[in-house]
């Protein structure tokens, strides 16, 4: 589309989403070239507008297609679930949990149905989602049960780094497990699947010829079994079959020094092995302009990369900075929807 169009989801309505979303729609109001649209409920945005100090109107729209009002409004696409009657700021409640639930669902069908560009989703609290009976650990689930998909993968992506115009992209071999499992989790198959995968996502988002670095697990990387296995057994085959398919593949190197690698522009993508060892270093080096993308997915799909902040929930304290970075992350992947729809579709 020429002037591509985002859904973006109020997340948790009586978290931080309608704060963080208010404020990045109000700032990107009447930039040309792109049109969010606020999904969730209306009195909802509003609360949050209220809350967060924004002066704008909160504009509800029926459908993806109006056209942008410009400065000053914010629009949003009702969805209905809570009405005026909003449960309290900071709370786990099932009709919240509902109206999260529902603004994903409706912002999936667009994007499916081709009426978005792309979604970015607010943070949703899991207890609440469950309250309202979802099974789904989260938005990853989620999403591939709506759109078909049975396995993505999350895409962190560190924008502001310290070479102009290089964003460096962690990927992860294990996802939400406990580190112990993760570990159990590892083997040769797993990592070359998850080295496929991450250039496969490189290419997708607009690198055509990805180098890849996959890091180690233990202390220098094992130090030929000194310090553990891991690295012999099933890393280092891993990154070797990968170099004789012609992949440009490093690693396994070291996990203290493979972020500043990848940050300083010696890599594309680093692929880390668990949860934490790829959070802990892209949150610390840019927390507010590290956002999330799932791939996988035949819809383009950007995220916050922190939770609902139940403890300032209507505070006006959240900081939408992570916000407007997915945000304008979006904006800059749209033309790779199509691409998107092929490889993943």
């Amino acid at each position: 589309m020429a002037r591509p169009v985002l859904a973006v989801t109020l997340g948790d309505p009586v978290g931080i989403g309608p704060e963080i979303t208010a404020r990045t729609l109000a700032a990107v109001a009447g930039e040309d070239g792109h049109h969010g649209v606020a999904v969730g409920d209306t009195e909802a945005l509003r609360r949050g507008a209220r809350a967060a100090g924004v002066d704008a109107e909160v504009r509800e729209v029926t459908d993806f297609s109006v056209e942008p009002a410009g400065p000053g409004v914010i629009d949003v696409l009702d969805t209905g679930v809570l009405g005026t009657d909003l449960p309290a700021w900071g709370t786990v409640d099932g009709r919240a949990g509902r109206a999260a639930v529902t603004a994903i669902e409706t912002a999936t069908r667009a994007a499916m149905a081709g009426e978005v560009a792309g979604v970015v989703t607010g943070p949703i609290n899991k207890e609440a989602i469950w309250e309202a009976g979802s099974k789904h650990l989260g938005h990853t689930e989620m999403l591939g049960e709506l759109t078909g998909v049975t396995r993505q993968d999350t895409m962190f992506v560190v924008r502001n780094t310290a070479v102009a115009g290089h964003h460096l992209r962690i990927f992860f071999t294990t996802r939400h497990v406990a580190l112990r499992k993760a570990l159990d989790q590892l083997t040769a198959e797993r990592v070359r699947n998850s080295i496929d995968e991450a250039l496969t996502a490189l290419r997708v988002f607009g690198t055509d010829r990805p180098r890849l670095a996959v890091a180690a697990v233990n202390p220098h990387g094992g130090e030929n079994g000194a310090f553990g296995d891991e690295e012999i057994e099933h890393i280092a085959p891993a990154c070797e079959a990968a170099r004789a398919d012609g992949l440009d593949v490093t690693g396994p190197v070291p996990a203290d020094s493979v972020f500043h690698q990848g940050l300083t522009g010696r890599y594309d993508g680093v692929l880390s092995h668990f949860h934490d060892q790829g959070h802990i270093p892209a949150k610390t080096y840019d927390f507010d302009g590290t956002i999330s993308v799932t791939v996988g997915l035949p819809i383009l799909r950007t995220s916050v990369d922190h939770g609902t902040a139940f403890d300032i929930a209507g505070s006006g304290r959240a900081d939408h900075a992570t916000m407007l970075s997915a945000y304008r992350a979006a904006v800059d992947y749209s033309p790779y929807a199509p691409a998107i729809r092929a490889t993943y579709g």
